[in-house]
């Protein structure tokens, strides 16, 4: 396809578009913030979001968006199915005004091309990858050393648009709110809510470490509340940091629902774990976080709105690992190596928790 540069190409007053992000559970949270700025420009726009099925349980309920679940097993059949309910829809002459298609993986890529659309907005060339520029015709602008959300939110720019402010507004049902309530008592005590793991099992610190970490918070008078997903390595990392704390926890591992995790984790004052989904839900949430980053940047894909209660040992991992510092690697580079993790000391988790409590001396 001809490719060109951004454009400053408008909108017509209401505009077909398509937002094509299937996962992670991170990553479509950083697409809120787009979502709300072209809601808010383009209120009369009709807008469909290509999603996986976890994601979009979290999601349900966005206002003005019409989700289509794709699942990623379904291999052909699943993109022809998709291509079929696309041709029902009666869009203007068959398409979308524009496709935004904000993943890069082959199988997205591919994806991709099942959706009709006039304009198929991608990735500038230094974040492409797997032949994505083959299914786009528009770029968003190279801007290297910005934030993934940011990234994001400039896929609205070829629109003639520009998000100027970020925000999330989750959909968080009344339910949700109510079941996280009745987990624990609102006697004043603040709350340190830890989640350990993330997919990339390389990015994960170890079980000893969260609870010499959880310890010190407990021993200062806060709760300690365990939180994540339903997978035995869930299971298995808080049984053992559990095992690991001399202070009693919470254990609230694999009894929440995707819906009723914001609630949970805009309940806490601090959440603890590596570069992961919850990460970025309790920050759309507005949940201070202490991540643990050295196989990942946090300036690329930490807690979008305060880095300040990060364990950053992320130059050092690119030292050890590489060679030379982050500074003079690409932009994104992720460090995932055996072991990174374990430049990431128990101190350097207890000082970003103590930045905390310097930083909010009422709790």
């Amino acid at each position: 396809m001809n490719q060109s540069t951004p454009s400053s190409s408008t909108l017509p007053p209401a505009p077909a578009l398509c937002l094509l992000r299937l996962s992670a559970l991170g990553d479509v949270t950083h697409v809120v913030p787009l979502v709300r700025t072209l809601r808010k420009a383009r209120p009369q726009a009709s807008i469909a979001w290509i999603i996986g099925k976890g994601e979009r349980r979290l999601l349900e309920g966005l206002e003005g968006v019409d989700f289509i679940e794709y699942d990623k097993k379904s291999g052909w059949a699943g993109m022809r199915a998709l291509r079929r309910g696309l041709r029902e829809r009666g869009l203007p002459g068959g398409r979308f005004d524009a496709l935004l298609q904000m993943q890069v993986a082959a199988r997205a890529n591919l994806l991709s091309a099942f959706v009709p659309a006039t304009r198929r907005i991608g990735y500038d060339r230094s974040r492409s990858k797997d032949l994505h520029g083959l299914f786009v015709n528009e770029r968003i602008p190279d801007r290297p050393g910005i934030h993934v959300l940011d990234a994001i939110g400039s896929f609205c720019e070829p629109l003639g648009l520009r998000q100027t402010e970020v925000v999330w507004d989750l959909p968080v049902p009344d339910d949700a709110r109510e079941w996280a309530r009745a987990q624990w008592p609102d006697d004043g005590a603040p709350t340190l809510l830890v989640s350990p793991c993330s997919s990339h099992t390389l990015r994960n610190w170890r079980p000893e470490r969260y609870a010499a970490v959880a310890d010190h918070a407990a021993g200062l008078g806060w709760r300690v509340v365990m939180c994540g997903g339903r997978s035995q390595l869930e299971r298995d990392t808080t049984d053992a940091i559990l095992a690991a704390m001399t202070h009693p926890a919470l254990d609230l591992v694999g009894k929440d629902t995707l819906k009723q995790l914001p609630a949970l984790l805009e309940r806490g004052q601090l959440l603890m774990t590596p570069d992961s989904g919850p990460m970025h839900i309790a920050n759309a949430m507005g949940t201070k976080v202490l991540g643990l980053h050295a196989a990942s940047n946090p300036a690329r894909s930490g807690p979008y709105s305060d880095l300040r209660y990060c364990a950053d040992r992320y130059d050092a991992a690119a030292r050890k690992y590489l060679g030379k510092p982050a500074a003079q690697i690409a932009w994104g580079t992720k460090i995932e190596h055996d072991g990174v993790m374990d430049l990431i000391a128990v101190e350097d988790g207890i000082a970003a928790f103590e930045r905390y409590r310097a930083d909010h001396p009422g709790r």
